[in-house]
């Protein structure tokens, strides 16, 4: 199911033929991205080896609202985000600029991730805006996710 010209008027890319890429995001080996993504590189994107980026994701490396409330005078935002490796992400989940999730961390299913979020290895970030849990998606990889109300989405 790869395109590699493209499919439905979106670019092409290595990943699933319904997920739109902009600018040039760095993706680690073993990257698994769904349909109907938003992989923004605009303002420089790195997602490490081996995630998991489940339909609907959004990652967002610009900001045009300080553009537009100002009637254009000021400029499009841009901070690089950054996702370590073995992260996983839910489904509808959005990721905004400046954010840094650490290797290992779980993104639930919905979560609003706010701009210049920090979330050290290991962490579970759930919720609107997301709370980070430090040292929670370890319950994952120990097969133990009942004890964060089960698996995310």
């Amino acid at each position: 199911m790869n395109f590699p010209d493209g499919h439905g008027g979106l670019p092409a890319n290595p990943y699933h033929p319904h997920a739109w890429f902009v600018g040039e995001p760095v993706i680690g080996e073993g990257c698994w991205i769904g349909a109907f993504c938003v992989i923004d590189g605009s303002g420089g994107l790195t997602i490490g080896a081996g995630c998991n980026l489940s339909a609907g994701t959004q990652i967002y490396t610009h900001s045009t609202v300080a553009r537009c409330v100002s009637e254009g005078e000021r400029p499009i935002e841009r901070r690089p985000t950054s996702l370590g490796h073995h992260v996983y992400v839910g489904a509808n989940a959005v990721i905004l600029m400046g954010s840094e999730i650490g290797d290992h961390c779980v993104v639930a299913a919905g979560a609003v991730v706010a701009e210049g979020t920090v979330a050290p290895p290991y962490s579970v970030l759930r919720g609107v805006p997301a709370r980070v849990i430090p040292g929670a998606a370890r319950k994952f990889a120990a097969g133990h996710a009942d004890e964060l109300g089960g698996e995310p989405s």
